[in-house]
């Protein structure tokens, strides 16, 4: 009643189908650039607007530049769904990120107090050494073995 067939429940099966396409997916993108570029994003927009406590010393952050830490935090968001969704402009979004983050070092508290700094700058380096996966790569031949110079060649 609980089982198919297969031996496996049908939610199960829904899930796998699920992550084996979702794998698919995640391959043929710079999935993991477009992950860190917009998760710099969020410290260095959040950081600049929140007043925080520590020890019982009430600590702001907020600064002039708090809507040039919005901005550079909302550019980067855009570029880190772009890398997801438009593959043919990642070296671009990756430059473009790696400038942001750059710039929001000194605009944005020490770019979200290091944390969206660094990574953002680990997205745009991946972002720009992303290459697409290529359909036809073949496995390497292992039925014949390279004979090093001079050996193999008898006593002449």
């Amino acid at each position: 009643m609980f089982f198919n067939l297969s031996g496996r429940r049908p939610d199960v099966r829904v899930a796998a189908d699920a992550r084996r396409r979702f794998r698919a997916w995640r391959r043929g993108r710079p999935f993991w650039a477009g992950l860190f570029t917009l998760a710099a994003s969020l410290p260095i927009v959040y950081f600049p607007y929140v007043h925080l406590t520590v020890a019982g010393v009430p600590l702001a952050l907020s600064t002039t530049a708090g809507a040039g830490a919005l901005i550079i935090g909302i550019l980067l968001m855009v570029l880190g769904i772009t890398l997801w969704f438009q593959q043919q402009v990642r070296v671009f979004a990756g430059i473009a990120a790696l400038l942001l983050t750059l710039v929001s070092f000194p605009v944005a508290n020490f770019g979200g107090l290091f944390l969206g700094l660094f990574s953002g700058l680990i997205g745009g380096s991946l972002a720009c050494a992303w290459a697409p996966p290529t359909g036809n790569a073949e496995p390497p031949n292992r039925g014949s073995a390279a004979v090093p110079v001079g050996e193999g060649q008898g006593d002449k």
